[in-house]
């Protein structure tokens, strides 16, 4: 398997949770399945607001518990393909084992200092490991891709 490309997006306004719903999604047309990583208490918040994140559309998910290969998308504090995930979305700073997905998506709010450090790490061992690596940052109307350049600042 190539190694896994790496996607950042970086939440500059509003909530994770209204930034995470339409990014699962978008990898539900494509029929890929996911596995959601981060800590606990976002783990319990997302599983609340994926199935009202829009009145006229839920994202159908579940949480890693016994039948957690049948969920398109998986809730996890683990970055752990057992619901044979192809991507893996990392939140709240988490990692995951790259060889194991086809892409990974780290996304942070720019205001925890904590994930957003986490990320440039990320970013630059994608770089540095001479993956594919794009950075997104959240404007109005959506997300725009920046250049590396840029992201070093």
């Amino acid at each position: 398997m190539a190694a896994a490309e790496w996607w950042f997006y970086h939440i500059e306004q509003g909530s994770l949770d209204a930034a995470i719903a339409p990014l699962i999604e978008k990898c539900l047309e494509r029929k890929w399945r996911v596995v959601v990583a981060g800590r606990e208490e976002t783990v319990e918040r997302l599983d609340r607001a994926l199935w009202t994140w829009r009145d006229d559309s839920f994202v159908p998910h579940g949480r890693a518990r016994a039948d957690a290969e049948t969920h398109p998308v998986l809730l996890s504090t683990e970055a752990v393909p057992i619901n044979g995930a192809k991507v893996a979305v990392l939140l709240d700073g988490s990692d995951a084992d790259a060889s194991l997905f086809e892409r990974v998506m780290v996304v942070f709010d720019g205001q925890d200092e904590t994930a957003r450090a986490k990320a440039r790490q990320q970013f630059k061992a994608a770089l540095d490991g001479g993956v594919p690596a794009r950075y997104f940052q959240q404007e109005k109307g959506g997300w725009v891709e920046k250049t590396a350049a840029k992201k070093e600042r």
